[in-house]
């Protein structure tokens, strides 16, 4: 049944976009299409903890419908093809004295978060031997420009970006994003510095990259990003995996950002360099991992709007730990109950602690708890449902006290 409904939906879908009927005489390009439905449910309660705290909880409890479709390749030389996005939000729950937890966005004249909201987009994409390019639509995650999915629904671009894998061991990225969508916001903006004023945005924010596997478990990366007029970014980044025994191995994770103001500098002065490092001995059903991370220059790790968050090694639930001149160290500890005959069923436990920030009043602290418990099920008519409890507890010095706990059921309805 769903054949039929397939073929009409991509017949329709590249008609709307000027392509015409011949080109859907090709097979793949049906024949290759996969649909799919997300379902995300999405319950979130944040405790203020501070003495005087202006509100004292935010939260919510909301629904996602995530529809994703992508067809096929055309045959020949040259492949033609289009993908679906259609994003949407409903609240089941939250009200005036609970909203502005960045999950729903509020009404144009009021405080109070929107029953819905929702946005779709087309992605036309193009297949030349090993080189893809897309355009339309887009989730980027890019280590200077990496999408937000920590809440309800993801955050979105539009832009197009060009993948090529021509040469063996090395992949080169380009590209360029025009506008952004935050991940509780259905209308599109143009871009700005995160943290600085709206007025001094712009159209354009360029990419350009390349990954190259070394071989012998090593890999290398070079990014580069511009947001025109603003700031600039570069990152440097090596991946090792290092093979200890037959259930044993070092992942160490290195990454270096180099930022600073670009073209008329139009929204002020940009300098901060980010050095991070994380390690990770996985063993058995264990991994424990150590991680270090410093802040140099005169402001925060630069970041698109829009909750774009930063490419790091201490971004966590509530804090980034990537404000200026900052320190700060994490250690973490993931289980797999697999081992205790229960697969599908994990743990993750961290805590990160930063000193040495520069803040209106001298320098400031603080540390964040996480802990993850999730579940996926493995057989049944709900086969592959993710269930996931997170709580945070973050302590700040200069900033707002949070214990927080969010509840996420995920399921993912394969239409054909």
């Amino acid at each position: 049944m769903l054949k039929p409904v397939r073929a009409i939906f991509l017949q329709r879908l590249a008609l709307a976009v000027g392509l015409t009927l011949p080109v859907l005489a090709h097979a793949d390009f049906i024949a290759d299409s996969q649909g799919s439905m997300e379902l995300r449910n999405f319950y979130q309660n944040r405790d203020f903890r501070q003495s005087a705290a202006k509100q004292s909880r935010v939260g919510n409890w909301s629904q996602a419908f995530m529809l994703r479709m992508q067809s096929g390749f055309t045959e020949g030389p040259v492949g033609f093809g289009l993908d679906y996005l259609g994003l949407l939000g409903v609240k089941l729950d939250s009200g005036r004295g609970r909203s502005g937890d960045g999950t729903l966005p509020f009404g144009p004249h009021s405080k109070r978060p929107v029953d819905d909201f929702s946005h779709m987009g087309v992605t036309g994409k193009l297949r030349l031997s090993k080189t893809r390019l897309d355009v339309g639509i887009l989730t980027p995650t890019l280590p200077v420009v990496f999408r937000d999915d920590a809440r309800l629904m993801p955050q979105t671009f539009d832009g197009a970006l060009v993948e090529s894998r021509e040469i063996p061991q090395l992949t080169l990225t380009g590209g360029q994003l025009w506008r952004s969508r935050t991940r509780e916001s259905a209308g599109s903006d143009r871009m700005y510095l995160a943290g600085r004023s709206a007025d001094f945005d712009s159209g354009a924010f360029d990419v350009l990259g390349a990954s190259y596997d070394v071989g012998h478990g090593l890999s290398a990366s070079v990014f580069r990003g511009e947001l025109r007029d603003v700031y600039q970014q570069n990152f440097y980044g090596l991946v090792h995996k290092l093979a200890l025994g037959p259930s044993m191995n070092l992942l160490t994770d290195l990454r270096f950002f180099d930022s600073d103001s670009a073209g008329s500098a139009k929204a002020g002065s940009v300098d901060n360099r980010n050095f991070n490092v994380m390690s990770t001995l996985a063993f058995g059903a264990h991994k424990v991992g150590l991680a270090y991370q410093r802040m140099y220059g005169d402001d925060a790790f630069p970041t698109l709007n829009g909750y774009t968050p930063p490419y790091t090694a201490n971004l966590v639930t509530i804090g980034t730990f990537t404000n200026a001149l900052e320190q700060s160290w994490q250690a973490r500890y993931d289980f797999d109950f697999v081992a205790l005959g229960l697969p599908g069923l994990s743990f993750m436990s961290r805590y990160v602690s930063g000193d040495d920030i520069r803040t209106s009043s001298g320098s400031g602290q603080e540390w964040e708890r996480d802990t993850d418990l999730a579940y996926v099920i493995q057989s049944g008519s709900l086969q592959g449902l993710s269930l996931r409890w997170r709580n945070a507890v973050y302590r700040s010095s200069y900033a707002s006290d949070i214990d927080e706990n969010r509840l996420i059921l995920s399921y993912t309805l394969k239409l054909w």
